[in-house]
């Protein structure tokens, strides 16, 4: 497998794209919604609301986490985690400013 040159891309570039990798997955989407709707550190109970087994609801966790979306702790027997309010925010203008710089230049021509 091909190693990615992140080093030849920005900051902001690896930034977004490691952001975006996050939320590449259905499954994280799913697990970030259970974390939104709960409002609180979920302790195990993912597992109860997702058609996923414990150890896949950890990988996704472990990619979402390294992200920076989610905070937590993994212990034997006892896995907790939120919603992390500094690196949500993170994502929503490193998402925003990449979505707005299109918006800001947008014209009709396009290729059809």
């Amino acid at each position: 497998m091909p190693i990615t040159k992140t080093t030849s891309f920005n900051q902001k570039q690896n930034a977004l794209a490691h952001v975006a990798k996050a939320l590449g997955h259905p499954a994280r989407i799913a697990i970030l919604q259970v974390l939104m709707e709960q409002e609180t550190c979920v302790c195990n109970d993912i597992v109860m609301q997702l058609p996923l087994a414990q150890a896949t609801i950890s990988q996704h966790l472990k990619v979402l986490k390294d992200a920076g979306l989610v905070k937590g702790e993994i212990a034997p027997n006892k896995s907790c985690y939120c919603i992390n309010p500094e690196g949500w925010k993170l994502a929503k203008v490193i998402l925003g400013d990449f979505m707005e710089a299109y918006e800001d230049q947008a014209t009709d021509l396009c290729c059809d």
